[in-house]
């Protein structure tokens, strides 16, 4: 069903935007008395003229999958038809079969020949959520049908017939130690649209996992305390988005720009933000738990049903109101995907060297995570893309020591998986920051992933040696060495040399997991797209890497980089190996980087933000010049730095 408002040229008519059943000609006519035409030939007195056009600014969708609905939604865009001067008498027709739920507003449409001013009929988010409430979008239907069959199944097996809080306790535990499996499902219902009773059962239907026989190992006994207080944090932190999330959810999808986005993205930051504003409440659970409940009498379940209940006190829905008031007030989206992953470690770099016991560096807490696996942290960290990376290439669940690796929108490690996190420079920087606090883990590198536009395949530049400087006078993680001297540290201590390479940026391909209004009516799938991934970044606690992403997505609109720098780049230019020495020497020694090099540097920036939208900016003026500002500011602050 659809309809638009627009411009009138006689009182007595209206051109209308048709976006539903309304763009077929026949249900026109059935309803109003009269036809439309694309042909102006084949207009007449019954036969109205129309052209192709498309409304801004919001998305179609079917919550009951019978009508369709026009809701505000930036970013995004509905096609459909402008039919011209459509008489008072069937527009009264036309008002009786859209019904109640629609408002008839004017609007601004797209066509071929300009702005064209029409009317549409559109439905309000105080409407959409009346009358639908969590069924606001048409894959939220069979995913929430999906999750009640997944209650019903844990209902029957745990504590069958109890319907104690104990009973419903236990049954939110057992799902939080099934999360990556509920996520699979979901998944897979989204390729096949049906999951039968038969595989839900199987896939759901494993033993429970234990640590009971981590309780004897003298080894892993040092460690337990510390992963249990995690698990517990982890699964506060599940709990609270999932209560955000089904108290919130129209709110949150209103958010969303579109489905090919991570859509727990707001969600996780609020609950991350209600832990890290609340730490001491948070340690108090951790620590009462462990004292209440020693490991040597207690599983694992029972301290996922510690957390369970605990999260209930630290959910408040006025607070999470305000966190969403103030996240659409900074709310900055644009059209680039990205997403971030942030590498965690006690032992820094030495913890993916051969023999980590042999760098006489220990892990005092974890022991370099090497029981990860054994407390279920993967599953229960799913959300936020919990992995231990070990540099071995390796997605098995097996005992390794490595980096805490962290990237909101992975969906799995195994089959790489995944969905952008966010088109907001804004909310990555945010989401980066608080995933950094709330893990009690030290801070160690960042990388930063920005999706690649078709065009730009197999047209990469490299970038140029000046530019690279910049870059890493941004985000490669200035510090004083122990000369007294400022050097850029992640190439200082060897983390971004691989061999003769420079682990630098690099081009992958990634499977990202999308939505049905990306591929018009497609079934939501998989697809392959490239990305350009930012390994230089030192990570921080509380650093502001807005800036930086901004610059980053300008430099790869404007600039377009290539990888930096492979063996086999280096292997063919003898003019990049000159280069690679010249940067490793400036590196450990920074000079000053010209006047010259930023004005070009920032204006190449600049070009990309100003053209992210066909020819036109994203993002508002002044928030393209605050970050173009804030880049020259850190590189001018650099030099400084350098001359003193």
């Amino acid at each position: 069903m659809a309809g638009s408002k627009r411009k009138t040229k006689k009182k007595t008519t209206v051109n209308l935007f048709v976006y539903g059943s309304l763009r077929d000609p026949q249900i026109f006519e059935s309803i109003c008395g009269m036809s439309f035409t694309r042909k102006s030939g084949k207009a007449d007195g019954h036969t109205l003229l129309a052209e192709p056009a498309f409304l801004a600014g919001h998305k179609k969708v079917s919550p009951d999958n019978v009508y369709f609905y026009a809701v505000e939604s930036p970013g995004a865009k509905i096609e459909g038809f402008v039919i011209y001067d459509v008489p008072e008498r069937a527009m009264a027709e036309i008002d009786r079969y859209e019904g109640k739920r629609y408002e008839k507003e004017m609007v601004k449409v797209h066509t071929a020949q300009g702005l064209v001013t029409a009317k549409s009929y559109l439905v309000s988010a105080e409407a959409m959520k009346k009358h639908f409430g969590d069924r606001f979008h048409v894959n939220l239907i069979h995913e929430l049908w999906l999750r009640k069959r997944i209650d019903n199944f844990l209902k029957k097996r745990t504590r069958p017939g109890d319907k104690s809080i104990d009973a419903e306790l236990e049954r939110l535990a057992e799902r939080e130690l099934l999360a990556t499996t509920e996520r699979d499902l979901v998944i897979t219902h989204y390729r096949t649209d049906a999951v039968s009773d038969y595989f839900l059962e199987h896939e759901l239907n494993r033993p429970r996992p234990s640590i009971r026989y981590l309780y004897g190992d003298a080894q892993a006994a040092k460690y337990i305390n510390n992963y249990l207080e995690l698990v517990v944090k982890q699964v506060l932190l599940s709990q609270l988005d999932e209560r955000i999330q089904a108290i919130f959810r129209f709110e949150l999808e209103h958010m969303r720009t579109s489905e090919r986005y991570f859509k727990r993205s707001v969600s996780l930051l609020i609950a991350l933000q209600i832990i890290n504003n609340n730490i001491s409440a948070v340690e108090m659970i951790m620590k009462q738990c462990l004292k209440t409940m020693p490991f040597e009498k207690y599983d694992l379940i029972d301290y996922v049903k510690y957390a369970v209940r605990a999260a209930r006190s630290l959910f408040d829905a006025r607070v999470v109101e305000t966190q969403l008031n103030s996240i659409r007030s900074n709310f900055q989206p644009g059209l680039v995907p990205m997403g971030c992953e942030t590498e965690l470690s006690n032992v820094g770099a030495a913890v993916v060297e051969e023999d980590v016991e042999e760098t006489k560096k220990e892990d005092p807490a974890y022991d370099c995570f090497r029981y990860f696996h054994d407390f279920q942290l993967d599953v229960l960290s799913w959300k936020l893309g919990g992995y231990i990376d070990d540099h071995s290439g390796s997605a098995e669940r097996t005992r390794r020591q490595g980096f805490l690796e962290l990237a909101p929108g992975r969906l799995n490690v195994a089959l790489e998986l995944s969905r952008p996190a966010t088109a907001c420079p804004w909310l990555l920087n945010q989401l980066i920051n608080e995933i950094t606090a709330f893990y009690n883990v030290k801070p160690h590198s960042l990388h930063l992933s920005f999706q690649m536009r078709k065009r730009q395949i197999g047209k990469q530049r490299i970038l140029p040696l000046g530019f690279v400087k910049c870059l890493l006078a941004l985000g490669g993680g200035t510090e004083v060495n122990k000369t007294g001297r400022l050097w850029i540290s992640r190439m200082g201590h060897d983390e971004i040399t691989s061999g003769e390479e420079l682990v630098f940026a690099r081009t992958s391909q990634r499977q990202w997991f999308v939505g049905a209004d990306v591929d018009g009516d497609k079934t939501p799938s998989s697809v392959t797209a490239y990305t350009q991934q930012y390994k230089f970044i030192r990570l921080e606690q509380r650093a502001n890497y807005e800036p930086l992403i901004m610059c980053l997505k300008g430099l790869q609109l404007a600039y377009n980089p290539a990888d930096y720098l492979t063996a086999e780049q280096l292997k063919k230019s003898a003019k990049l190996r000159r280069e690679y020495e010249e940067l490793k020497t400036w590196a450990s020694n920074p000079t000053e980087i010209s006047a010259k090099i930023i004005k070009s540097f920032l204006g190449t920036v600049r070009e990309g933000l100003m053209n992210e939208a066909h020819y036109r900016p994203s993002h508002k003026l002044h928030y393209i010049e605050w970050a173009l500002g804030a880049i020259d500011m850190r590189l001018r602050t650099f030099n400084e730095q350098i001359s003193h």
